[in-house]
């Protein structure tokens, strides 16, 4: 598809492959999901995300404060007048906290109820599969995936879908996936990560306030366990081929664009006495609990 294609792009028919067609799921653009896509994790996270009371909650508490902002803005530049997908959007956290004016925003979820949140501020939602997206390729100026990978059964398959949607100039952005050392614990800590969940359920934690939402919410995380996660490597193994240019920066959440800066902020107590009694060294790159990925694919000699 040529770039000026791409700028007259207004809807989600236009942007959809040939020989795609639309089901309308209450108001929601839909395509079949192959039954191999219906994992324990995707129903999970159909489940969780789009619950009435817990998706709204995440909505509020997650993905919303000034560090968040302040990263995803001087990662992804403007969205005034750009075409922007985000997959596994939700209900809408980061558009709803980035904000702009995009020419297309197209949201992708697997999550009926998250799609209806997310349409209300302002997103074209489209129900499908992030391992096998409907949309063309190189249709992008932005392409989002926050807090996405781990949900996903196939990380590999998500990010090369992912990839594949962003335009010449274009960029891709990662983040709020768990990098797999800062949470490889071991020993008395792995111990510990195990026995929280009674704890989280008697605080009512955000995501275990009965143990029906808890286990819903769990089970949608795919690859948060100790020892999973992404790294490094994995972004770079992807992207690398595909013509981006692939910068990676490890951060702690509590820090906004000073990460670009190779500021990896601080964890919490709990993450560093846990890391400490895994061997981790909680000061370094390794254990800071996220990477954020910005991939920029070159102008030059693109590829699908």
């Amino acid at each position: 598809m040529t770039e000026t294609h791409v700028s007259v792009l207004s809807s989600i028919e236009d942007a959809l492959q040939e020989g795609v067609s639309l089901q309308t799921i209450d108001n929601v653009p839909s395509v079949t999901i192959s039954p191999e896509a219906i994992t324990q994790a995707f129903t999970a996270n159909a489940e969780y995300f789009g619950h009435p009371q817990w998706g709204r909650s995440y909505f509020e508490a997650c993905h919303r404060d000034r560090a968040f902002i302040d990263r995803w803005q001087a990662a992804t530049g403007t969205w005034d007048d750009k075409i922007v997908v985000d997959i596994g959007c939700g209900p809408g956290n980061v558009f709803a906290s980035v904000g702009g004016r995009p020419k297309l925003l197209i949201g992708v979820d697997i999550s009926l109820g998250a799609l209806k949140m997310a349409a209300e501020l302002g997103y074209q939602p489209l129900l499908a599969d992030a391992q096998n997206l409907p949309l063309r390729s190189q249709i992008a100026d932005i392409v989002v995936v926050n807090a996405t990978l781990h949900h996903c059964d196939d990380m590999t398959r998500a990010l090369q879908e992912a990839a594949r949607l962003v335009k010449p100039g274009g960029v891709l952005v990662c983040d709020h996936d768990p990098q797999q050392t800062a949470w490889h614990y071991k020993g008395l800590a792995r111990l510990f990560w195990e026995a929280r969940l009674p704890l989280y359920r008697w605080l009512k934690r955000g995501g275990h306030a009965s143990q029906s939402e808890q286990e819903c919410a769990l089970a949608s995380e795919a690859h948060h366990v100790p020892g999973d996660g992404v790294t490094v490597e994995f972004f770079h193994s992807v992207l690398d081929p595909l013509d981006f240019t692939t910068r990676i920066f490890p951060h702690n959440h509590d820090l906004g664009a000073e990460i670009f800066q190779g500021n990896i902020g601080r964890a919490a107590s709990k993450y560093r006495i846990a890391q400490r009694l895994s061997g981790i060294d909680v000061n370094s790159p390794e254990a800071a609990l996220s990477l954020m990925c910005v991939a920029e694919r070159s102008s030059d000699k693109p590829k699908a």
